[in-house]
This record gives structure tokens, C-alpha cells and sequence, in this order.
């Protein structure tokens, strides 16, 4: 039976984690360099139950959501963001979602939003395995201005596709919903096939 609360999938998620991940999980939340810093004694030596209330009450519960599949995806637990992501996408939809979480779909013309989950976060592994098309992506990134150019020679030089999309995704695509708008458009030019498959799953 999926959780009644974000505050509860929170918790279920975290007290899913290995011993070792959840201390992961834990030291990455305190490293965040974004707003709304987390304080080290609100964290250390505190339980799954403690951490999920820390991640609400610092954040609100659709951006705790949003911080929490963030972390895990940091520390290479994707599977457990992506199944986070698929049992809450029903509870965002009810409750709705903060401007900060949900990305206007109308800036770019194109419903880019599905259950408060944007398509490129929604289809991140299809995408980061079968996109092909990589070079004039990257190009158009750097002249839009989404990724800068010490950036942009980085991850040309990361010998396949499937890790250039991974840089992608642990950078640029973290820093807010208007670069993924962006993404968004230039794969719709470059892999519009790849595009349409997923649009249709």
C-alpha cells in the first residue's frame, strides 16, 4: 500500500537504505550549498524517523520530495529515487506542488510535467542510456548558456555518451526547472524519435 504522506514515504525510504548509504545520505544533506541549509546538530546521530521530520520542516513537503530524490541520486542511489518518485507522484498531484518544485510548463509552450514530475527527471535513466545525439546537445547547452564553458570541455572529454549524461544530470539539470525547460527543448530537436517513444510510455 503506497505511504499516506510525504513525511511517511520520507521515512520508509530512508529506513530502507543500507547502514551505510543512509550515513551517505545524511552527510550529503549537510553538504547542500543551496538555500535552506540543514545544521550539522539537527542531523548527526539521528534516526531514519528524525531525519524525515528534519527534511519536512526544513523544506515543506513537496521540496523535501524534491531535496531527498537530489540527495539520493548524488550518492548513487537511483533505484530508491526513482521508486520514491513513483510511490509520492499520486500524493503531489492531490496536495499540489510549490512553484520552486514544479517548473512552468507554459514558458516553453510543450507539457513538460507529468504527476508534478518533470519528463527529463521522469525519464532520466531511458534518457541517460539510449540519447546518441550527444555533441550538438552539449553544443547548444554552452551557447544557452545552461552550462559554462569549463563545463562543457569537462564532459566532452568523458569517453561515452552514458557518462556525459550522468555529468549532465549531477550539474546543470540540479539547477532549477528553467534548465530543464531548456534540455527539454534541444531534445525534442536532436532526439525528437526518442522523445516521441517516451512521451507514448
Amino acid at each position: 500500500m503506497p505511504p499516506q504522506t510525504i513525511r511517511k514515504a520520507l521515512a520508509d525510504m530512508l529506513e530502507d537504505l543500507s547502514q551505510l548509504d543512509f550515513e551517505k545520505f545524511c552527510r550529503q544533506l549537510l553538504d547542500r550549498r543551496e538555500e535552506q541549509r540543514v545544521r550539522r546538530s539537527r542531523v548527526e546521530s539521528k534516526s531514519f524517523l528524525d531525519i524525515a521530520d528534519v527534511l519536512v520542516s526544513t523544506f515543506g513537503e513537496p521540496n523535501a520530495l524534491q531535496v531527498a530524490v537530489e540527495v539520493l541520486r548524488q550518492i548513487d542511489c537511483n533505484l530508491d529515487a526513482d521508486r520514491l518518485v513513483e510511490e509520492t507522484s499520486a500524493l503531489l498531484s492531490k496536495s499540489g506542488s510549490s512553484d520552486t518544485a514544479r517548473p512552468s510548463a507554459g514558458a516553453t509552450g510543450v507539457n513538460i510535467m507529468a504527476d508534478d514530475i518533470h519528463f527529463v527527471d521522469k525519464h532520466r535513466t531511458a534518457l541517460i542510456s539510449r540519447v546518441s545525439n550527444i555533441a550538438p546537445i552539449l553544443d547548444e547547452l554552452v551557447d544557452k548558456n545552461v552550462i559554462q564553458q569549463e563545463s562543457y570541455d569537462r564532459i566532452r572529454i568523458l569517453p561515452t555518451t552514458q557518462e556525459k549524461m550522468r555529468e549532465l544530470y549531477s550539474g546543470c539539470l540540479k539547477a532549477s526547472g528553467t534548465c530543464k525547460d531548456i534540455f527539454y527543448k534541444i531534445l525534442e530537436e536532436n532526439e525528437k524519435y526518442l522523445i516521441a517513444d517516451l512521451k507514448n510510455k
